[in-house]
């Protein structure tokens, strides 16, 4: 009886078998189809690196050695069945341990590995290796087994049992999950594996396309999928990548945010940008059927409408007309009758000459929140300005939109009502706001404002803040001739002739045809005695036809 018992133990046993190493083989099998080569390249198409990696994840994303992506500009990866697809955005990466993650581009992309979740490690440990026949997999057991980051596992393994064309191939428990990928120290020392679970953490944000790692390749970071961050990295693209890469991110945002107004509007600016304006209305138009809030969709519309009307883009593209533009806004402010949507509507009437009108709405509009700031008081200010209303309703406007705002805000209502001031003759209330105004920009003003500011000094007599300010304004505009002249009238003026020579030297080095240069040049150089190459300067300005050359080479040749 017991030999019976016995006897069916080991035949169900010996059925059992062949199941489980099925079961293990169909686990490898898997495991096997998601192995990959990897083959980055430099920029003039040589090859720049290989290795192995495997898919860890939805939507084509991969795992592998980050080492072949340091210096390269772009990578494919070739499956076990041949198909080849392009490496299209890095997802993270850590140099400390080799390892990123990335996104393939391909329609039929295998499922992807899944991750082991456990702490616990594993020993021994299942080494797949790429081959494009029979799976090829081994046991290898681990010299020692390291925690880092508290709970994840570095497995090092001894070197004769680790081949290089191993490297980059998966290691995996019974089941196929993940444990790693099979590497090895550039500089040489033993084979490692670090946890699979760190990449699982790789993630890019806003601020990506600065992070200095992942600056190392030329293949982009991943746009993030949290759409605040995304929107970051989005306006940081426009200037931080080429327009390839620029446009890929445009369309990805629109894909993955197709309600947000974001996306749509950066796509029409893009094709505006290049003159496709039938592409750029249809985005737009697009944008008012898609997006989630309609009337931030007809407001962008609008305003794009709008912007491109003052441009006289209409030349261009004959339907984008201050008409449209009203209609657009008069639809966003239907649907939600924002105090922004009427702001608009005010703008195109300043626009289009409707200056009474306009200044209605300005005024109406600084009752709302839009009155928290000086904008519409200022265009109110225009308004008046345009409709010849006397200079003290135009300031008394000025004086409110530099009022409601205090500090950096206020700045270009305080240059505002400097210009007014200064026009007026009132200098020295011009003065005060331009010092004002400098102060508030940090004293990081244009050249155009610096020029203003000396020749409000030079009215009173502030020679020394003038010859500052004009010298201010050369630093920042180096090709002015002009500037260079004013100065060394100024220097003449105050009897500083060695420094007009020098400045009238510098300004010839950019134009010969400007005869205050000669001019003034040829004064300096009298008034310093040196009449012979003086007259001879004054003589140039006179082949430039100025009448003054003539009274000066009579007086000097005295």
């Amino acid at each position: 009886m017991m030999r019976k018992t016995i006897s069916s133990i080991l035949l169900v046993f010996i059925l059992l078998l062949p199941l489980k190493t099925l079961a293990q083989g169909a686990n490898m099998s898997k495991v096997a189809a998601n192995i990959f080569t990897l083959t980055t390249f430099n920029s003039d198409g040589s090859i720049h690196g290989s290795t192995h990696g495997v898919f860890a994840g939805t939507q084509g994303e991969a795992i592998a050695p980050w080492h072949v992506f340091v210096g390269a500009a772009r990578a494919t990866v070739i499956d076990s069945k041949g198909q080849q697809n392009d490496v299209d955005a890095i997802v993270g990466a850590s140099e400390m341990y080799d390892l990123c993650r990335f996104r393939v581009k391909g329609n039929r992309l295998p499922a992807g590995l899944s991750i082991n979740t456990l702490d616990a490690p594993v020993s021994p440990v299942t080494l797949v290796s790429f081959s494009t026949k029979k799976v090829d997999s081994h046991k290898v057991k681990p010299l020692r087994i390291e925690k880092f980051m508290s709970t994840y596992n570095y497995y090092v393994f001894n070197d004769v049992d680790v081949s290089s064309t191993d490297l980059g191939c998966p290691i995996v428990n019974a089941t196929g999950q993940l444990l790693g990928l099979m590497q090895r120290p550039q500089d040489g020392g033993q084979a490692f594996s670090a946890d699979a679970r760190l990449t699982t953490t790789f993630t890019t944000n806003g601020l990506s396309l600065s992070d200095p790692t992942l600056k190392a390749t030329a293949i982009r970071p991943a746009l993030p999928t949290e759409e605040q961050q995304a929107t970051l990295m989005l306006v940081l693209a426009a200037e931080q990548t080429d327009s390839t890469n620029y446009e890929t991110y445009i369309h990805e945002y629109i894909s993955r945010f197709p309600t947000a107004t974001t996306g749509y509007l950066t796509l029409a600016n893009w094709y505006e940008r290049y003159n496709k304006f039938g592409l750029a209305d249809a985005t737009l138009k697009t944008e008012t059927q898609k997006a989630a809030k309609k009337d931030e969709a007809y407001y962008d519309y609008a305003k794009t409408v709008y912007q491109a009307a003052v441009a006289r883009v209409d030349t261009l593209y004959p339907t984008w007309t201050f008409q449209r533009a009203t209609e657009l806004a008069q639809q966003a402010e239907k649907i939600n009758p924002l105090p922004i949507y009427k702001h608009l509507q005010a703008q195109i009437l300043y626009a289009t000459g409707h200056y009474d009108k306009a200044f209605e709405t300005f005024t109406a509009l600084q009752s709302t929140d839009l009155g928290k700031n000086g904008e519409v008081f200022f265009e109110a200010a225009q308004c008046k300005t345009q409709l010849k209303a006397p200079t003290s309703e135009v300031l008394a406007l000025l004086d409110k939109a530099v009022s409601v705002q205090s500090g950096t805000p206020s700045a270009p209502y305080v240059l505002a009502r400097a210009r007014v001031y200064d026009v007026t003759g009132d200098y020295r209330k011009a003065f005060n706001d331009y010092l004002t105004y400098d102060s508030l920009v940090n004293y990081q003003g244009s050249d155009d404002f610096y020029y203003a500011k000396f020749k409000c000094e030079m009215k009173l007599r502030q020679y020394q803040l003038a010859l500052n300010d004009i010298a201010h304004a050369i630093v920042l505009n180096r090709t002015a001739p002009t500037y260079y002249a004013e100065m060394a009238s100024l220097q003449l003026k105050v009897g500083k002739y060695d420094d007009a020579v020098k400045t009238c030297n510098l300004a010839l080095q950019l134009t010969q045809q400007y005869s205050d240069i000669y001019i003034i040049k040829g004064i300096a150089l009298c008034e310093l005695k040196k009449k012979e190459e003086g007259i001879a300067a004054l003589q140039s300005a006179q082949q430039l036809g100025d009448s003054r050359a003539e009274g000066l080479i009579k007086k000097y040749q005295k």
